[in-house]
């Protein structure tokens, strides 16, 4: 991979506005994205879909050039299968309560979920009665297979699980869980956040029902999000939002559904995002997702070379580089985790996370109180890595009890 090259293409980065490692949240945007948004509200500025007019169709042309980009990506065949959501939560949620589950249905998830895959559960044990079971991990976070056979029987409906953990980079071996769902008969939904952005990932090799990610850690626009479900399978998905757009026609007394994917999209869609997150997925396709996977672990492993002798500091999760997909969790003893960011912040312009990410119980069952976190993508560059681990060994040994 050039990296000089890629580096030359993020605006932050050749500005100078610091050292950015707080992908896991939100990725930079290169110039070709920022430059396909622009365009679109310069010169064609219109709603896809409704209009037939020029502008009108320029959008709705883009809009399938976006679906078709998507099924290439994630080595699909249907591109209508991909539905426009804001984020991974949305699609997450539209998966959980779209599905129709009733009292005594059981559903199997890891105990390490963001709280986007762990919220719309307990919402429906509230609500509907479901019965929830927890795929147990180990200390580090490490998937556990014969933990997650031992939640399975024909009770099973729903598998949802995390690819990668945001926290831990631990992966979970999909296509396997998948497998075995499948054969219990369970709809098996993926929460890809963390994974999408990393790695290669083949859809039809996985074979899942449903696959969530959010374009925000993607190189693409905040406020966009993927969901990919099997044909079969979405028609049986209940919406989560009614409206324009949605329907085919409407009388007083009836409604009839608009065919896929229209159906899940209600309302005016946010184009420049669609159209955004098509030179997203092209610009990562140029730079190719191995190469992308393979920089984020030799990344992690000068990262955490160097910090391996620095006292008083603890990582959250594997030792091993290879395993933490681009997400580096630690603590350092007598500091909270949000002191740690402020510092880094202010004496070397480094930019982190702090906090409990969004997986509460990860924490809660190992008596953490959070944690900071540095999470790489394919601009970091090794001067930024060894940059950020010599002020981690400041802070640690000057404030670390």
């Amino acid at each position: 991979m050039d990296m000089e090259s890629v580096r030359k293409d993020f605006p932050t980065i050749r500005k100078n506005l610091g050292i950015y490692l707080d992908n896991a949240c939100q990725s930079l945007r290169p110039d070709q994205v920022i430059q396909a948004m622009t365009d679109y509200y310069e010169n064609y500025p219109a709603c896809g879909g409704r209009s037939v007019h020029s502008m009108a169709t320029k959008v709705s042309v883009g809009v399938d050039d976006c679906r078709e980009t998507l099924a290439s990506f994630f080595n699909t065949k249907d591109p209508e299968c991909y539905i426009f959501t804001k984020n991974t939560t949305e699609g997450l949620n539209t998966a959980a309560f779209g599905l129709d589950l009733k009292k005594g249905d059981v559903v199997v998830t890891t105990d390490s979920e963001h709280n986007s895959n762990h919220v719309p559960w307990i919402q429906l044990r509230d609500t509907k009665g479901i019965e929830r079971r927890f795929s147990k991990s180990g200390k580090t976070g490490e998937f556990d297979i014969e933990s997650f056979k031992s939640c399975m029987d024909r009770k099973v409906k729903v598998v949802s699980v995390q690819q990668s953990n945001n926290v831990t980079g631990c992966s979970v071996p999909v296509k396997a869980v998948t497998e075995i769902a499948h054969d219990y008969g369970a709809t098996v939904i993926i929460d890809g956040a963390q994974a999408a952005p990393h790695m290669p990932v083949d859809l039809s090799k996985i074979d899942a029902d449903i696959y969530c990610c959010s374009m925000h850690k993607m190189l693409g626009p905040s406020g966009m999000g993927i969901m990919y479900g099997k044909r079969e399978v979405l028609e049986k998905l209940h919406p989560l939002t009614y409206g324009g757009g949605t329907v085919g026609l409407t009388t007083y007394d009836s409604v009839n559904m608009a065919p896929i994917p229209d159906r899940f999209e209600a309302g005016l869609l946010n184009y420049a995002g669609i159209i955004g997150t098509k030179a997203a997925l092209d610009y990562l396709s140029s730079v190719g997702m191995e190469n992308i996977e393979s920089w984020d672990t030799e990344l992690m492993k000068r990262a955490m070379g160097n910090l391996e002798d620095v006292r008083n500091l603890h990582v959250v999760g594997p030792e091993q580089p290879s395993k933490r997909c681009g997400v580096l969790s630690f603590n350092i003893d007598g500091l909270v985790s949000h002191d740690i960011a402020m510092m880094m912040d202010s004496m070397a312009g480094i930019m982190i996370r702090s906090g409990m990410h969004c997986a509460h119980p990860f924490y809660v069952s190992r008596a953490i109180d959070g944690s900071a976190r540095a999470s790489t993508y394919l601009y970091n560059s090794p001067e930024e890595i060894d940059i950020f681990t010599e002020t981690v060994r400041k802070i640690a040994e000057t404030f670390g009890e």
